[in-house]
């Protein structure tokens, strides 16, 4: 029974999953405020008429979250907290008739390039004319901004083709328009994200052209730091480090996800590389840039994977001392070339082995770290917490990366300004610091 009254034209967004998922939400948002609906982001006010859940499909803790999610608000839509609930998306592009099947109080399922006809459903236009238009949900002084759509590789563990389709780059002036969009509400740092990075322009411009991208986005005024995530090994176009050089506001800052490096799994995943361009590529981009800080991403346990695979990840691992690393165990997904292979390594095994790989790099983190006692980093100040202020140095990317730490009783500084900051002390993942002049 319903307690309270629902504001009609109130819209509350729910987003799961990836930074890519953040992005098209803020659009959405925007083509909603601008059609004069209340819209709120992960509200825990329940007095909206409308939910709208921007769900992800990527493996199977991120699709068991978004299920989770919905049913608890179609749940809600049940006792009559909500009036419509709809959801869109990642997750609703790829089962979408499975979805309808099973979750049949949901009011409509639209897909990852949806956004026209879901605003239609909602009697709203899709307005052209905003197109770069967002509402922020990071804070203010950071954006995603998204180069480029959907993926052309030929990975064999990853879905994100049938849910984001084939790459399409998004046009120079265009983007370098949203950035002067964000420049001017006061975004400092652009985070480049895209399905893969490396690709953008082939395209349109029939040549790798991220090189172009960065010295034209760089060119923005106000901008002072553009990172890079999701670049892909294979191809990587050299020409981005010689512009990492020559532009003091493009972060030393890449993030390259690799997977792994024995041969045999490289060519099962369907990589197009092996151990040996890998440790080249990672040993050229040090010399190239020296002090980069390079993370990326690891698989365990993918099909076929043996001891001795296993091993040679962790010995490589220690050997490369990246400064920063994640790992997901393998998810086994359907209409994926890997499917086809045995899933033939255990859910124990898989979350040992990414265990194990954490523990060797949380302890290749807390020696870095502490080679950073006693000196100055430019730190932005990203949020409080408690009794400290939270920023991040140019090495590294909000929410995923290590975090500078201020004692807020001795240090006062503003949310979204660059300080300088002192390492005085430091632990695994995290460092202690004073603002120095």
């Amino acid at each position: 029974m319903r307690t309270k009254s629902l504001k009609k034209n109130k819209i509350n967004v729910v987003t799961l999953g990836c930074s890519k998922n953040v992005f098209d939400s803020e659009v959405m948002m925007g083509q909603l405020r601008a059609n004069k609906f209340d819209v709120v982001h992960e509200s825990n006010e329940d007095d909206s008429a409308i939910v709208i859940i921007n769900t992800c499909g990527f493996i199977d803790n991120a699709k068991q979250e978004s299920i989770d999610t919905i049913l608890r608000f179609a749940e809600a839509k049940e006792e009559g907290k909500i009036d419509k609930l709809i959801v869109t998306g990642c997750l609703s592009e790829r089962y979408k008739p499975d979805l309808q099947k099973e979750i049949t109080n949901v009011d409509e399922f639209f897909g990852t390039r949806d956004l026209p006809q879901l605003l239609k459903s909602l009697g709203a236009d899709y307005k052209h004319e905003l197109i770069g238009e967002r509402l922020l949900t990071t804070p203010r002084h950071y954006a995603f901004l998204k180069i480029s759509e959907g993926c052309d590789r030929p990975c064999s563990f990853c879905a994100i083709p049938l849910m984001r389709g084939a790459h399409k780059s998004t046009p120079i002036e265009e983007l370098v328009s949203q950035a002067e969009q964000l420049a001017s509400k006061g975004v400092k740092e652009l985070i480049l994200i895209a399905q893969d990075l490396t690709y953008y322009g082939l395209d349109i411009y029939k040549k790798r052209n991220l090189a172009e991208l960065l010295q034209r986005l760089s060119d923005v005024n106000g901008i002072e730091w553009i990172r890079l995530h999701y670049a892909f090994p294979s191809g990587f176009p050299m020409d981005v480090l010689d512009v990492m050089n020559e532009r003091s506001n493009i972060c030393k800052y890449l993030d390259m996800p690799l997977q792994h490096i024995s041969n045999s799994m490289l060519k099962s995943m369907r990589r197009g590389t092996t151990s040996e361009k890998t440790n080249e590529l990672i040993a050229e981009i040090r010399r190239r840039v020296p002090g980069i800080a390079l993370r990326t991403t690891l698989i365990a346990g993918y099909p076929g994977e043996t001891e001795e695979d296993f091993l040679q990840m962790k010995e490589w691992v220690q050997q490369s001392r990246f400064d920063r690393l994640g790992i997901f165990a393998y998810s086994h997904e359907e209409n994926t070339h890997a499917f086809e292979l045995e899933d033939d390594v255990s859910d124990d095994v898989k979350r040992e082995r990414a265990a194990e790989i954490m523990d060797i790099q949380q302890g290749i983190s807390a020696e870095i770290n502490q080679e950073k006692i006693g000196k100055t980093f430019k730190v932005l100040i990203d949020r409080k917490e408690g009794n400290y202020f939270i920023g991040r140095t140019e090495f590294d990317s909000p929410e995923v990366d290590n975090e500078v730490l201020l004692d807020a009783t001795s240090n006062y500084v503003r949310i979204g300004d660059f300080v300088n900051v002192q390492i005085e002390t430091a632990e695994e993942f995290d460092l202690f610091g004073k603002v120095v002049s």
